[in-house]
């Protein structure tokens, strides 16, 4: 029954969208995606299978899909910090994770500890490469005028009381855009009669025969793991992960 349901798939993406069959092999597109960085720490070897360690007092970085050595610009899209490394090792883990990172990377970029978002795009290598750090310019002068920013704050405390408590980030999984909005359609009803849940996916449209298929936002890390295991026994692999505002 599955082997139907991934043939049936393949079929309808083949037909559905402009994804090249062979490539020559000088054409390379760097790695870019979207999601959560999993935080090395020692327990994840009870749970994830991998058995590489990270060196949580070091500015270390792995992946499950590029090599040893690749550059990767890792961002946070919350503060805009970003950081250059290299990547230490290959390492396998929960193809939900983006990246993994040791809890000085995370500490450096300010991660949210329970939902360490990042944007991750590959670098072109260069001999002088040197590990670095970036900030915005906003960043800096907030840094500036931390002193009468936080005076401010002291003497409206009362009045602005209610609009410190923060509103909890919501998510969603890119399965793909697609040409036809009866065949996007199709696509959900397959793929919600299996492992997907009903009514777990939405269609969007985004233009003239542009259809973009993901899931409905949400804000818990567990319930967008649970969509995302689904999509991937499907044959989803390293599917964007969008942040709403």
């Amino acid at each position: 029954m599955r082997y139907n349901i991934l043939l049936l798939i393949f079929i309808f993406l083949v037909s559905c969208t402009n994804i090249p069959l062979s490539k020559p092999k000088s054409y390379y597109v760097p790695y870019k995606n979207s999601g959560f960085a999993l935080i090395y720490n020692p327990d994840l070897h009870k749970n994830e299978k991998f058995y590489k360690k990270i060196n949580n007092a070091k500015m270390e970085i792995g992946h499950n899909i590029l090599k040893k050595n690749s550059i990767l610009k890792i961002t946070n899209p919350e503060n805009m910090k970003s950081i250059e490394l290299k990547i230490t090792k290959k390492i396998n883990y929960s193809p939900f994770y983006k990246i993994i990172l040791s809890q000085k990377v995370a500490d450096k970029l300010q991660l949210n500890k329970e939902m360490p978002f990042v944007d991750v795009t590959e670098r072109k290598k260069n001999k002088s490469f040197i590990a670095k750090v970036a900030t915005t310019h906003s960043e800096e002068k907030k840094v500036k005028n931390k002193a009468p920013i936080t005076q401010v704050k002291i003497d409206n405390i009362s009045i602005n009381k209610k609009s410190d408590i923060k509103k909890s980030k919501k998510f969603s999984i890119i399965v793909g855009v697609f040409y036809s909005e009866i065949s996007t359609n199709e696509l959900k009803e397959i793929l919600e009669r299996g492992y997907v849940n009903n009514g777990s996916l939405i269609v969007k449209k985004l233009g003239k025969n542009k259809f973009m298929l993901s899931s409905k936002p949400y804000s818990s890390i567990n319930t967008l793991k649970n969509l995302y295991f689904g999509l991937n026994k499907y044959g989803f692999d390293d599917l964007e992960i969008k942040q709403h505002d």
